[in-house]
């Protein structure tokens, strides 16, 4: 609790660095900030084009069936290999300030994180327009599926970052795992498809509960299953609370091994 306590008396710094980062992604290009929509909007333009021409699945409007998943994962892909690399990126802050050294990875989850938000935008408006309908009382749960996927990424950046800083082979290496992990994740296929032995390689995937959550808010217009989700919360839990644990032991020679 005062470990807490002392992260939300540095709050001001968290989002002093969230704005810093959001300002100097697209920093120096013509459009600026306006990429933040430009990005998501090409991807939903290149899906429609290829899965409506050249590979069709057979999924009823498979470009927003694949959207809609893909965007939280990008956030959660960023937020496992970026997030690796946040400490280090931040080396002469960490060498000459004293501060809670978890506000650098939880500033650089919460600037993915609003990246997404700004991405999400794209994703209500093409909702709207592709004909499918939104179920409000599903939307609601939104805020609740995007707290779970926020505390699991926070969690796993803690952990990466502070191995990364002893190991920098950690960074390369965890740009395999993300690649590994997507295709473990039903984003481009439905979890209908999993069966036999592989399918408890799905249940134990706790990003897994996320990702169908979006896609039955946002694609099939329905309430998520609040029993996967409750699993998904409680992996996150966990994952935050071991992540703390191997960052604080680890931070005592932050400054020496950058």
């Amino acid at each position: 609790m005062e470990r807490l306590n002392e992260l939300y008396s540095y709050r001001e710094m968290i989002l002093s660095m969230v704005r810093k980062d959001l300002k100097g992604r697209y920093k120096g290009s013509v459009l600026g900030f306006l990429w933040t929509f430009i990005n998501p909007f090409m991807q939903l333009v290149i899906y429609t084009i290829v899965f409506s021409t050249f590979l069709k699945s057979g999924i009823e409007k498979y470009y927003l069936f694949l959207f809609v998943a893909l965007i939280p994962w990008i956030f959660f892909s960023s937020a496992l290999t970026g997030g690796a690399g946040s400490i280090i990126g931040q080396k002469d802050m960490v060498k000459k300030i004293y501060f809670p050294r978890e506000v650098i990875p939880i500033a650089y989850v919460s600037s993915c994180f609003m990246n997404m938000l700004y991405s999400f935008i794209i994703v209500l408006i093409v909702v709207l327009f592709s004909g499918q309908g939104i179920n409000f009382a599903a939307v609601f749960c939104l805020p609740i599926v995007m707290g779970i996927e926020y505390i699991m990424a926070i969690g796993i950046a803690l952990f990466s970052s502070a191995i990364t800083v002893y190991f920098r082979d950690v960074e390369h290496i965890l740009g395999i795992v993300s690649q590994a992990w997507m295709y473990l994740t039903p984003i481009m296929y439905p979890a209908t498809i999993i069966e036999g032995k592989y399918a408890i390689l799905f249940k134990i995937n706790p990003i897994s509960a996320v990702i169908l959550a979006y896609r039955d808010i946002l694609y099939y217009g329905r309430v998520p299953d609040m029993g996967s989700l409750g699993y998904s919360f409680f992996c996150g839990i966990f994952i935050l609370i071991l992540g703390e644990i191997i960052f604080r032991k680890l931070q005592r020679r932050f400054a020496e091994e950058l």
